[in-house]
């Protein structure tokens, strides 16, 4: 078990705020001022520096918040794992996940359904924010495990392969680009809607239409936008067309209220990814929690 004064430098320099660390900890501000001094002491060198009114970490308050992270880790490991030994209705713990919009709204919500039934005493947190936000998130301890399209590399994470997703041009019924075929040189002039920087479906789009000569220069944007839904709803009053995730408009199509623009030689997929932080074992409620994503879909 982790000791409390270590705890609260933890708060403090993840925040870099002694009135932070002392909100989440729920302990007054002097008592934050008293558990670091403490600390200071007992290791005999100084974690942070003032700069104004400003608070930074020292090159050794650096080293030992590295050390933490991995300590706190491990110790989350342990208690995960030895929770799954007991009956796992009554299993408690909190599992912290982190997905791009598509996966948040169209995939994890049956697997997260199974996840409760499960463990029905555990927390769920699902984090929804672009692919780029949300590994920054798991990079900063903020989430567990994080569940991304595409398959952006940073050599300080872990990856593991989970679906295939198709990526469709799609368009309004009465759109005039409704139900066709048509080439990439009369796709050029056609009014588009992309998703936002840091998207994983709009970086897809790029790349492949990069590999076949088009450039976003050469395209006819008229709006980005960010989020699913709010493409989804302006694609539905507009002419435009737009490349979503198939199963974001499954629905959709289904019903007719939007339709697939088919464009010759382009074929857009991507693969969803667990990413989790390197060096950290994949156990716990996060091996559960992918187990049961793949089972779901596999």
């Amino acid at each position: 078990m982790i000791a409390f004064h270590y705890r609260v430098f933890h708060e403090v320099a993840t925040n870099l705020s002694f009135s932070k660390a002392a909100q989440n900890l729920y302990i007054s501000q002097p008592a934050v001022s008293k558990n670091i001094k403490k600390l200071e002491i007992e290791i005999g060198i100084a974690l942070f520096e003032r700069r104004g009114a400003k608070i930074v970490l020292t090159e050794s308050g650096e080293k030992l918040l590295s050390y933490l992270r991995e300590a706190m880790s491990i110790e989350k490991q342990v208690d995960a794992d030895l929770e799954i030994f007991k009956t796992e209705l009554n299993t408690r713990g909190e599992l912290k996940i982190g997905a791009s919009t598509t996966i948040s709204l169209y995939v994890l919500p049956k697997i997260l359904s199974a996840f409760r039934q499960k463990y029905p005493l555990v927390k769920i947190l699902l984090v929804n924010r672009n692919s780029e936000n949300i590994l920054k998130a798991l990079g900063n301890y903020e989430i567990d495990v994080a569940v991304i399209e595409g398959h952006q590399v940073l050599n300080t994470l872990e990856y593991q392969p989970f679906i295939t997703d198709d990526i469709i041009g799609v368009c309004s019924k009465k759109s005039p680009w409704n139900s066709k075929v048509i080439g990439l040189s009369d796709f050029v002039k056609a009014p588009l809607v992309m998703r936002e920087r840091g998207s994983g479906t709009q970086a897809v789009v790029v790349k492949s239409l990069e590999a076949k000569g088009v450039r976003m220069a050469d395209l006819n944007v008229i709006a980005k936008l960010g989020g699913t839904e709010a493409m989804k709803n302006f694609l539905l009053e507009e002419t435009a067309i737009g490349f979503l995730s198939s199963r974001a408009v499954e629905k959709e199509l289904k019903s007719g209220e939007l339709r697939q623009v088919q464009i010759k030689d382009l074929e857009i997929s991507r693969p969803f990814t667990f990413a989790i932080r390197k060096g950290e074992q994949t156990s716990g409620f996060i091996k559960d929690f992918i187990k049961e994503a793949r089972r779901h879909y596999n």
